[in-house]
């Protein structure tokens, strides 16, 4: 081979070289790099008390499966007798609203009647006397006598006839009144035991990977602390730093690639926040070699099935766009 050709095809492998080259720079240079993030849910009981869990650290649970209770003898005990403090007043408010039972009624009505045969005997016996005294049979003594007997007969009639009035109708309405609010007082009472019963026992509010479990069975846990760390398949994100010079080329919704390791295929998804601040400032003034230090926090989001298979920590490659 001349030297001429061997010169020639020496220049052509290098030019190749460095256009390989540009093209890796190019391609690295639009890559970048991030991990792989989640946002946990933390649930705890508003009420203090021992824990048993019902679940097992990396699982998968549903929403509405139940996560831990605690002890709950006190709660109970007070539920219990907040329903029977409100039976018996509803019994109460039944037994006003009643009147007198059927045989205190059966009652009244028999002194009625021997109130009203004694009024009527008393009329005659008045009647009589009043004859009489015309006549000068009878004295004015015994008349009034009579007058005075068959006035406190008729009052008698009357006063039964309230009575028994009165018995029907059952209890005054401030009587009524007064106890349908002790009613309505203990059955806020008896459901504020049932939410405090209810507080004892978690579930999970959304379908989830039982991330971390902070407490263990049969240890105390004060009210407030959480219990169980939750992970939901949709608060897995993966989060980049953008250099300044590449912000302005990203939006939100656009199409995000990335890369994991150990997984053949890629992860589709969207940018759902660009930091709105730079997560690096210059001390003094910016210059434009500083401009070059400035990084933006950028976030994608994926759907439930493709974020299962990232885990936070994770590092990953991330292209944005198709």
């Amino acid at each position: 081979m001349s030297k001429s050709r061997l010169y020639a095809l020496t220049i052509i492998l290098l030019l190749g070289m460095l256009l390989f080259a540009g093209g890796c720079r190019k391609a690295a240079d639009s890559e970048l790099h991030g991990y792989v993030e989640g946002d946990y849910v933390y649930i705890s009981a508003q009420l203090p008390g021992t824990v048993t869990l019902q679940v097992a650290k990396g699982t998968m649970v549903k929403e509405g499966e139940p996560l831990f209770s605690l002890e709950s003898v006190a709660e109970l005990t007070a539920r219990d007798e907040a329903q029977r403090r409100l039976a018996q007043a509803q019994a109460l408010l039944q037994d006003l609203r009643k009147g007198a039972r059927p045989t205190e009624l059966a009652a009244l009505k028999a002194k009625l009647q021997e109130a009203k045969d004694a009024k009527s005997l008393g009329e005659i016996e008045f009647n009589r006397a009043e004859r009489l005294m015309k006549n000068g049979t009878v004295s004015v003594q015994d008349y009034d006598r009579a007058k005075a007997v068959r006035d406190q007969q008729q009052q008698l009639v009357a006063r039964l006839e309230a009575e028994l009035q009165s018995a029907g109708l059952g209890g005054r309405s401030d009587q009524l009144a007064a106890a349908e609010a002790n009613v309505k007082a203990l059955e806020a009472v008896a459901e504020r035991t049932r939410w405090d019963l209810s507080r004892k026992s978690l579930r999970a509010p959304v379908g989830a990977l039982v991330f971390d479990m902070l407490y263990r069975s049969g240890e105390f846990v004060p009210a407030g602390r959480p219990v169980v760390a939750l992970l939901p398949p949709a608060n897995i994100k993966v989060r980049v730093f953008v250099p300044e010079a590449k912000l302005a080329a990203i939006h939100l919704n656009d199409h995000v690639t990335v890369t994991v390791d150990g997984l053949k295929e890629t992860c589709n998804g969207r940018v759902n926040y660009i930091s709105p601040k730079a997560e690096y400032t210059p001390p003094v003034i910016y210059s434009r070699e500083n401009r070059d230090k400035l990084v933006f926090m950028v976030e994608a989001a994926f759907a439930p099935e493709v974020a299962a298979r990232l885990h936070p920590g994770q590092p990953v490659d991330l292209r944005f766009g198709h």
